[in-house]
């Protein structure tokens, strides 16, 4: 449905908090291509110049990628975690890592505490989901299910501070995750999430803490490599 049309500021606006609106629904994906100018004028009623415009404020917030000949992406869901990818974007994968490992320790030391019914079926069918994408052999697939199942275990620990903290840093982690798992699918490599999901099931803090703690760490050989010496 068209726009309304007020003056030229206020429509600018209208149609960033129009755009953000699709970002922040999942309408248009973190990794997605948004439509083209021209979609984008047709569905909205307005000048190129205004959908221009609007695009590039959500570029510089972080929020999408202006990829010249190839279109514009979606790379954040928020003004915030846009704000994180690019500050982190380049950190040492180690930091990363360890950042990762303290958040979902103590995310999973308060699922096992707090956790609902209702946490329990979503752990148990995103489990399942996370198994059969790593059997699909598809890590873009693999990556998306992966962070989805310890976003709900962190959700799980029902602290909105660390669960959106958590959710600000996702693509970050996503990051993280995607050049860790690469190409490299095989049995060997794969990390069985089940015992995190039975400890925080039967209440048991210190072993969901500790299975938590231990995924990100568990890195492909020579990932982490020693500082040289001096």
């Amino acid at each position: 449905m068209p726009l309304s049309h007020p003056r030229r500021s206020a429509l600018s606006e209208q149609v960033i908090a129009a755009l953000r609106a699709q970002i922040t629904s999942g309408e248009w994906p973190v990794g997605s291509r948004i439509p083209t100018e021209p979609e984008l004028v047709e569905q909205l009623g307005v000048a190129r110049n205004t959908v221009r415009e609007a695009v590039r404020a959500l570029a510089h917030n972080g929020l999408l990628d202006i990829r010249q000949g190839s279109g514009t992406y979606v790379v954040a869901t928020s003004e915030l975690a846009g704000v994180m990818h690019r500050r982190f974007a380049g950190a040492d994968p180690r930091h990363i890592a360890e950042l990762r490992s303290s958040l979902e320790s103590s995310a999973a030391r308060l699922a096992a505490q707090r956790r609902t019914e209702k946490d329990l079926k979503q752990l148990d069918a995103l489990l399942q989901r996370r198994e059969e994408a790593w059997e699909s052999g598809d890590a873009e697939t693999f990556v998306t299910a992966d962070a989805t199942f310890h976003m709900a275990v962190v959700a799980a620990s029902h602290n909105d501070v660390m669960t959106a903290l958590y959710a600000d840093l996702v693509e970050v982690l996503r990051d993280w995750l995607r050049d860790d798992v690469g190409g490299d699918m095989s049995p060997e490599t794969h990390m069985d999430h089940s015992r995190l999901v039975d400890a925080i099931r039967v209440g048991d803090e210190a072993t969901a803490a500790g299975e938590a703690a231990s995924y990100p760490m568990a890195c492909k050989p020579g990932r982490f490599t020693a500082p040289a010496d001096g």
